[in-house]
């Protein structure tokens, strides 16, 4: 799907989706077209204020400037990792990226010179899947994103609920009391189990070749490794346990899986539909559905928001 087709047409805005490792910012025009990406890496905050973020956002902002003179935004959206209240505009906390308490949205707002959008980068992702993907159609819906980490936004009777932040924090959900080390600070989270990155390090523990990644975890599987394989069914039960939890709670009607994980497809999907319902009874039994706006999810939310908060700013 293109960008021009998921966006339509409206006022260009700027994007910007601050991972831990990298940086992508995206320019999208009136016609709703993303019209360039660029990736940069994402500098650490030495002294807890973002500061470095804010001067990267003003030198990418001037680069699409230079390179784009016939487009001109007329917002942003900013989207992070970490613990985000989105209502104050402030990431609370990001233990990689070394911020506590940074008021990104006033901040970048002054910085850029703009209306900006603020809200955590899966929540994004989850907004741009729920408006524009396969699980729009319901009302009550959950987007579980599994790559380095897990995270999920929730959508409640079509609106969605973050609770100052701290909702949907489903990968420091515990299915496994005293196990496994999490970089929470608890042992036995989801995260710590079933995430891509953790599927790659709980197999290089006693491997004698390492991997480099989960797809390769999953490629050994097939083949019939054991040790592979044990990996992965103990991901995919954790994942299938964490969301028969989740459903108990909140009875979605559907679960969108998304980010690097959900491309191994029917691998992930089936046995973890298999687990979850195994242990439901009289509940909903979910829908789950492959996430399909794409790797470029953040940017379209963060772009989707910007333009909200430009209506919001000028009514």
């Amino acid at each position: 799907m293109t960008a021009s087709r998921i966006l339509g047409s409206g006022p260009a805005v700027l994007a910007f989706d601050v991972g831990g490792t990298d940086t992508k910012a995206g320019l999208f025009d009136e016609e709703g077209s993303l019209r360039e990406v660029v990736r940069v890496p994402t500098p650490y905050s030495t002294d807890g204020s973002g500061d470095a973020v804010l001067t990267q956002l003003s030198v990418l902002t001037n680069r699409f400037a230079a390179r784009h003179p016939d487009i001109v935004p007329r917002a942003a959206g900013l989207i992070v990792p970490g613990l985000v209240d989105d209502d104050a505009g402030v990431g609370v906390y990001a233990e990689n990226l070394g911020w506590r308490n940074v008021p990104f949205r006033d901040a970048a707002s002054s910085t850029l010179g703009l209306p900006v959008a603020f809200t955590h980068d899966v929540r994004a992702a989850g907004t741009a899947e729920y408006r524009l993907g396969a699980a729009g159609r319901f009302g009550n819906v959950m987007v579980v994103v599994i790559g380095t980490g897990i995270a999920s936004a929730i959508f409640l009777d079509g609106k969605p609920y973050s609770a100052s932040g701290f909702a949907g924090e489903i990968g420091h959900a515990v299915v496994d009391v005293g196990g496994v080390p999490c970089a929470c600070g608890g042992n036995g989270c989801l995260e710590a189990i079933a995430s891509a990155g953790a599927i790659a390090r709980l197999y290089n523990r006693n491997a004698a070749s390492p991997v480099a990644g989960a797809r390769e975890v999953l490629e050994l599987a097939r083949s019939g490794n054991r040790a592979a394989a044990s990996v992965w069914n103990t991901a995919t039960d954790a994942l299938g346990l964490a969301l028969s939890q989740a459903v108990a709670l909140l009875a979605p009607e559907a679960i969108v899986l998304g980010g690097g994980l959900a491309q191994a497809g029917n691998a992930l999907f089936a046995p973890v539909e298999e687990r979850m319902n195994s242990l439901l009874t009289f509940h909903r039994r979910p829908v789950l559905l492959p996430a399909t706006v794409g790797e470029n999810a953040g940017l379209v939310g963060a772009a989707l928001g910007a333009r909200q908060r430009l209506t919001e700013v000028t009514a």
